[in-house]
């Protein structure tokens, strides 16, 4: 059998991994800084905890997981002899791969309501799953690290959650823009529109504009229903960029003023605070998930060509499915896999990881390979990442292991380093190589 893996899956080599654990050590240092815990949940939810909670699109993307045993006994028959997908999958199917790590927190706080201190802050960095076509930036699995809490419908956690955003890509050496808008400015628009019956409609168009354009957007709203005449008023207010112009267009709209206001309280939050990055207003950010209510966030690389590689944003009733209402919450997730990509493409992952094997041991024959082993506890007991070649094979053997392995420094031992306790310690970059007491090479090595 020749090996594989499934589409839209990715395997990763050690120094992969390494670099992805920085990027995930980076990000988890901050959410602990800003004072949020961490949770775990189930790779599986039940498939009504799932369904219909991401739009028609999300829905369609879910990976099912068939029931136990003899799945097809209780199947629906009617379904199976029509071929009906749609219709069988409840009786086939009660659990799902999570799609993402925000709807499972909105059932673990009701689920864990007494347990929990409010406001609640929560971070999670785990895998979710999607059955999307992969691309580019774009796999089946894949790593979101997720912020947020719920319990306050504070707009400080929006301020704090861009801090994070900032802070993070400027620890990975990353320059980004955060763009921000708020559903309730989108609501304004269909209302102002007068097509406020097909706000969802509309948003799922808009969402799409980066892949297909402005005409683009005017054909699937066409289609969706939405009047060529609701269209222009629409187009008319995606091009504003300025706060103090759209409350101009969206005057007839309470709600879209709200939502105006909302983004002012935000900035005026920041404005004292300045971030490093660029914050922008961006009025054609939409975010197609249905549980969205407020502010939302997306996150782009300035130079590198890639998607969005964080997003996230205000939901104020997402426990209410679960029997919960009006538990507000916001959160905000950044995409490992596509930050690990850009990072890559910009080289700008640091040449000296602390996960990275500092100095390798060689030894000339069995009683030196003895010898040696007692000075690798040395060094693992100073807390320097070290290994001993396993046997003391030929000298060009081991050498060769220390270039695969890029090891910056090798320890050689044989009779004369037994003797004398000073041991032969070589710069494998420059090829300078001095004869050091252990004490001195440990001290070196933590400099």
């Amino acid at each position: 059998m020749k090996p594989s893996i499934p589409k839209g899956t990715r395997d990763f080599l050690p120094d992969q991994v390494i670099k992805r654990n920085f990027i995930f050590d980076t990000i988890r240092r901050v959410f602990i800084k800003y004072g949020y815990l961490p949770i775990e949940t189930p790779v599986m939810e039940n498939l009504s905890t799932l369904t219909g909670k991401y739009g028609e699109e999300g829905d369609r993307l879910l990976f099912k997981v068939l029931n136990n045993g003899d799945f097809l006994a209780k199947a629906d028959e009617a379904a199976l002899t029509n071929r009906d997908s749609n219709a069988l999958i409840a009786s086939i199917s009660k659990r799902g791969l999570r799609y993402d790590l925000t709807v499972p927190f909105a059932r673990y706080v009701v689920m864990y309501q007494n347990d929990l201190a409010f406001p609640f802050k929560r971070y999670a960095i785990a895998p979710v799953w999607r059955a999307d076509r992969p691309q580019k930036g774009r796999y089946q699995e894949f790593y979101p690290c997720d912020v947020g809490g719920g319990g306050s419908g504070s707009l400080m956690y929006e301020a704090e959650l861009g801090q994070i955003y900032d802070e993070v890509f400027a620890k990975l050496g990353l320059e980004v823009i955060i763009k921000i808008n708020n559903r309730k400015v989108l609501a304004g628009m269909a209302e102002v529109a007068g097509c406020a019956d097909k706000f969802m409609d509309m948003t799922i168009a808009i969402d799409k504009l980066d892949k297909i354009g402005l005409e683009g957007v005017k054909k699937e709203m066409l289609e969706r229903g939405i009047s060529e005449s609701a269209f222009e008023k629409i187009a008319a207010i995606l091009k504003t960029t300025n706060l103090a112009a759209l409350k101009n267009l969206l005057g007839q709209s309470e709600t879209g003023l709200k939502g105006v206001e909302e983004l002012e309280t935000i900035h005026t939050y920041l404005a004292k605070n300045p971030l490093k990055n660029t914050l922008e207003f961006d009025p054609t950010l939409a975010r197609g998930l249905n549980y969205y209510t407020g502010c939302i966030f997306e996150v782009k690389a300035k130079n590198a060509e890639m998607g969005s590689i964080g997003g996230g944003g205000r939901y104020d009733d997402l426990t209410g499915v679960f029997g919960m209402p009006d538990m507000s919450g916001v959160g905000i997730s950044l995409g490992a896999e596509r930050i690990y990509d850009v990072m890559e493409e910009l080289n700008l992952f640091p040449a000296n990881n602390p996960e990275n094997l500092a100095v390798l041991l060689i030894a000339f024959d069995e009683a030196a390979h003895l010898f040696a082993f007692e000075k690798l506890t040395q060094l693992r007991a100073a807390g320097i990442n070290a290994d001993l070649y396993p046997e003391p094979a030929k000298l060009k053997k081991q050498m060769n292991y220390a270039n695969a392995r890029k090891v910056p420094y090798v320890i050689l031992i044989g009779d004369n380093e037994m003797q004398t306790g000073n041991l032969a310690f070589k710069n494998m970059e420059s090829g300078e190589q001095q004869s050091l007491p252990i004490e001195k090479i440990i001290t070196h090595l933590l400099m």
